[in-house]
């Protein structure tokens, strides 16, 4: 049984973590800090847990973190890098769901995160934590540093294009949208029934752009070889759980079979859905999923690819990807504890 730490669960990745560890075969919540909640059992804090999960949260403590066998930091960004070594050193494997070891420089990390990066050592060896991308490199790492949300939709979407060669690595768009909860669980106006529903609107676009791009881009640029030019413009839904990408590329010359180019693509893949041709993905099919559903298309001008992708941004968007990457790291079927079905309606 791998004994599982989580520092931070008191926030919507945290309880999300809690509710998919609970129907694991393979792993049990040993340890759950919060300075704020010490005490507290986790299906107190969280209803829905009640009758599965029975951990209480503690203050966090090092010695009781060491004895686990991977820990989960679902926290704020500039906590994992000052914390993730001492566990390392003791051998524990440790998954960051923060942007802590996202971004490979530390000074676009600066730039985006208003951080000094406390731990480039560690950064250097860390491993972006997307399966379809780095499976083998997850498998013997010590870190990984889970994707966000936008990231894991966009670049899913994009990479068998990429890989294969087919289109322009400039101009390349992704128009997305995301649910409330991808704010997280602290109080915010902007986050309040009253400012997000019946309401749609764009964020994140002022000021050189939304903290996802740099990521976005490193991983396309890993996928493209070279240099890309991206346009990523979040949008916020009145919608709890959800994202919905919409990509535009550039055909580098008369398109193949794109249907079966995807689909061979991702054969193999447990956790990623190509849709039938000419399907419409939509963001309350994976609701509560760990899977990426995508369809592509050939607009009418014959040149331009658009690729549909949704996922919930709470499970594959964060800890059902977190728990794929445990599974990954421990060598154990890789749906191990993500194989629900979504809910509906």
């Amino acid at each position: 049984m791998i004994s599982v730490g989580i520092v931070g669960g008191t926030g919507y990745t945290g309880s999300e973590l809690l509710r998919l560890l609970a129907q694991h075969p393979a792993a049990r919540v040993e340890v759950l800090t919060s300075r704020k909640e010490a005490g507290l059992r986790a299906d107190a804090l969280f209803p829905n847990l009640r009758g599965h999960v029975d951990v209480v949260f503690s203050a966090p403590d090092p010695a009781a973190l060491a004895d686990c066998d991977v820990v989960f930091f679902a926290t704020p960004h500039g906590v994992a890098m000052n914390s993730a070594d001492v566990l390392i050193e003791q051998g524990v494997r440790v998954i960051d769901l923060s942007a802590d070891f996202r971004l490979r420089d530390p000074l676009v990390f600066k730039h985006w995160y208003g951080l000094e990066h406390t731990a480039t050592t560690l950064l250097e060896e860390a491993v972006y934590g997307l399966p379809e991308m780095n499976r083998a490199d997850i498998s013997e790492a010590r870190l990984v540093a889970n994707p966000g949300c936008y990231p894991t939709a966009v670049q899913l979407a994009l990479k068998p294009l990429l890989d294969a060669g087919w289109i322009e690595s400039q101009g390349l768009i992704a128009d997305c949208k995301s649910g409330v909860s991808g704010a997280g669980r602290e109080a915010k106006v902007g986050s309040l029934l009253c400012e997000a529903g019946d309401n749609f609107k764009a964020y994140g676009v002022a000021g050189g752009g939304h903290r996802h791009g740099p990521e976005i881009t490193q991983g396309l640029r890993e996928m493209a070889a070279g240099d890309v030019g991206l346009t990523f413009v979040p949008h916020l839904l009145p919608l709890i759980r959800g994202i919905h990408a919409t990509i535009y590329a550039r055909l580098l010359k008369p398109a193949g079979d794109l249907q079966a180019l995807f689909e061979s693509s991702y054969a193999d893949e447990p956790f990623v859905d190509v849709m039938p041709a000419g399907s419409h993905p939509e963001t309350r099919h994976v609701r509560a999923a760990n899977t990426c559903r995508l369809a592509v298309h050939l607009a009418a001008d014959q040149r331009t690819v658009i690729v549909l992708s949704v996922i919930d941004n709470l499970v594959k968007g964060a800890s059902g990807q977190a728990v794929q990457n445990m599974n990954i790291m421990f060598g154990i079927d890789e749906r191990s504890g993500l194989d629900g079905v979504p809910l509906a309606p």
